[in-house]
């Protein structure tokens, strides 16, 4: 019966040891050294910093503004082939930040431009130049997404921090019915400009 309790207690006593072990925290390296001539204690510590992947993408204006592009036609001018500048700004400043090397820029299309009439003037109308051919404007298209542009990193080998002004002209090639085409988000005025980080 003795043994009995004995085994018990040596077994309690054992759970509870490793409990303690479980619940001592962590402590750092330590080195203790004694006696009469120089000493030296060393300890070690390692370091991490762990920086996530990010990407930042800015086309015009900074926060939720999305920014119209217009093109006035003189009424001397339409459908006469002389491009015509945007006639409520200049260029728009465009941004892009990341971390994780290529980037994929393209820009989607609802659709042609329209009036709300059944008239159309085409994407291939928009003519768009930047500032910097490494950080360039994708060439829209009617109703779907461009081709993609790969934006290269340009800090080491793998950050992007790109700033770019992009500048947009109508080439005014054909003769359409008077009217507005596209919009603030209505006609399929609204492009979407997409980064893409793998």
């Amino acid at each position: 019966m003795k043994n009995v309790r004995s085994i018990r207690g040596l077994a309690f006593f054992g759970v509870a040891a490793l409990g303690l072990l479980v619940m001592t925290p962590a402590v750092a390296e330590s080195n203790f050294q004694t006696g009469a001539g120089p000493l030296n204690a060393s300890a070690r510590l390692d370091f991490r910093v762990v920086v996530p992947k990010f990407i930042r993408f800015q086309v015009g204006s900074a926060g939720a503004t999305v920014d119209l592009v217009e093109f006035t036609v003189p009424a001397a001018n339409v459908g006469d082939g002389t491009d015509i500048a945007r006639t409520n700004g200049g260029a728009v400043p465009v941004l892009l930040q990341s971390n994780s090397g290529n980037v994929s820029l393209t820009g989607t299309t609802l659709g042609q431009l329209n009036n709300g009439a059944g008239e159309n003037i085409s994407f291939a109308e928009i003519l768009s130049t930047s500032s910097d051919p490494l950080f360039n404007v994708p060439t829209l298209v009617d109703g779907g997404t461009s081709a993609a542009i790969t934006v290269t990193p340009n800090v080491g080998t793998r950050v992007i921090n790109r700033t770019a002004n992009w500048t947009f002209a109508y080439s005014n090639t054909n003769t359409v019915g008077a009217g507005s085409y596209g919009g603030v988000n209505v006609n399929n005025g609204r492009v979407t400009y997409t980064a893409a980080l793998p």
